[in-house]
Order: structure tokens, then sequence, then C-alpha cells
């Protein structure tokens, strides 16, 4: 039956999501049960896509992920794939009506990774864009399941929220990234000269779009509402850290959130949610 290779393939997306992201999986654990099989099977999908380009160094990247491309699209058509990720992926495609647009743009950013970029402004909105909103979009449509007037309206902060969660990621791995694959995300940024004043300007922008990204979260459908909240929490105390390092040593080490921080601030998550303050 191929409900058990179904289950099975979910399942292969959730351990993927669990091994590779300790702090989206908690996230993950605190939507209501309904949308966590769909954001697992998203994860796992994107992934896949993600370690092609970051860690097969010495292997056939642009054709494994041209392969990648076309055995998505093929998974889509004939609603099954022997790749359990791609089954679980196609799915959830055609459950939620995820368009080709946010697929093909997901795409196109990853593989951007595959070259020295020196990114500017129009070429850092469009990794950013690909890279992060428009899988941020693809949660979206699975949290407001069908309703469109709805998915329009938090669109928008669904997007900014998506930019604020990459851009943290580019602080954070600014050391990997730079010295260990050789990207430069941040336009007009010497990497080689990186100062306070820049990451200061990194930094709004950042709290910025956090601002846009919050005023949605307070519109997500209730089963949604707080586990995106908990993502939202940890992001903005990774932020907190970063803001507190000096530039210099953001471009030596990997800022963590320590495991007891990271309780204490799903603690105080719980708090404002009884509350009633999100």
């Amino acid at each position: 039956m191929k409900a058990l290779f179904d289950t099975i393939s979910v399942a292969c997306s959730k351990n993927i999501t669990q091994v590779y992201s300790t702090s989206f999986s908690l996230g993950i654990k605190f939507l209501a049960p309904p949308l966590r099989n769909p954001i697992y099977s998203i994860y796992g999908y994107v992934r896949l896509a993600d370690e092609i380009v970051d860690s097969f160094d010495g292997y056939r990247q642009a054709d494994m992920l041209a392969r990648l491309r076309s055995q998505t699209y093929e998974a889509i058509e004939e609603k099954i794939s022997l790749n359990p990720v791609l089954n679980s992926f196609q799915q959830v495609v055609h459950q939620y009506n995820i368009t080709s647009e946010l697929i093909d743009s997901f795409l196109d950013s990853m593989e951007m990774d595959l070259h020295k970029i020196t990114y500017t402004s129009s070429t850092y909105e469009k990794y950013i864009y690909g890279s992060a909103e428009a899988v941020g979009l693809m949660c979206l449509k699975v949290f407001c399941n069908g309703n469109n007037d709805q998915y329009e309206d938090l669109k928008y902060n669904a997007m900014k929220l998506g930019a604020a969660f990459q851009k943290i990621n580019f602080l954070r791995d600014i050391k990997a990234d730079f010295q260990g694959l050789g990207r430069m995300y941040f336009p007009e940024t010497d990497f080689n000269a990186f100062c306070n004043n820049k990451k200061n300007d990194i930094e709004t922008d950042i709290e910025a779009d956090f601002a846009e990204g919050m005023k949605g979260i307070k519109k997500l459908p209730k089963d949604a509402r707080f586990g995106v909240f908990l993502a939202y929490i940890y992001f903005k105390g990774l932020l907190k850290k970063i803001k507190a390092t000096p530039a210099e040593r953001i471009m030596e080490t990997r800022i963590r959130i320590a495991t007891p921080q990271k309780i204490s601030l799903l603690v105080g998550c719980c708090l404002r949610n009884n509350l009633r303050m999100i």
C-alpha cells in the first residue's frame, strides 16, 4: 500500500529536520498536530537542496541540483517519487497548492550558491527571496490551509520574517560562509575588514524585518501562531547575542544559544502565550 510508503516518506523528512535543526524542530513541535508533517516535508526538501550546494564539494553539484529540479517536477506530475523526501514534498505541494514560482525561486537561489557571486542589492534581494521568503510562503500556504484571502493578507509579513531569519543566519555563519565557502552575501561589505558600523547597519535592517514579521505572527491562525512565535523568539535571542558580540569576534566563531538559554526562552514563550500576550 502506498499509504505505508507515504508514512515512511514523512518520517524521513521529519528525521532530517530533527537532525539538522534542533531549533526549527522545536518550533514545529508547538504547531498543531495536523500542521507538523507538512512543515517537516517542506524542511526536508529544502535541506536536500541546501546540502547539495553546501556539503557536497568535490561532487557534480550543478548536475545534482539540476536533477533535483527535474525530479521535483516529475514527482509533482506523477504524484509519487521513490525518493522519500520528494514523495512527501509533492504531497504537500498538491494538498496546499504550493506554486511552481515558489519552488523555482527557491531552487534558483540554491543555484546561486554554486557560484562565487559578489552580491549587489538586487542579487541579494533575489537570493533572500528564494532562499528564505519563498520557503516562508510555502509554510504560510500550510498555515492558511486554502484561505487565499488570509494568505494574501499575511504574505508580506511572512516574507519579512523569513528574511530576518535568513539574515541572522548569514551573520551567525559568516566564518563558515566566507572562509569555508567563499560566499559574501551582504552587498557592499568587505569581510576582510568587517567592522561594527557595518554590522550595526545589518542588525538595524533585521530589526525592521522582525517588526513587520511580528505583525503577521499576531494574525496567524491559532494552530500555527505559537510555533512560529517560538521560532521568532529563538532568532530574536540569537540576534541579541550577535549584537553583543564585536564584529571581529563574529568573523572568528559561530554564535550559538546554549541549551539552558533555549529552555529559558521556551518558558518565556509559554508564559506570554498563557497570558495572551501574542
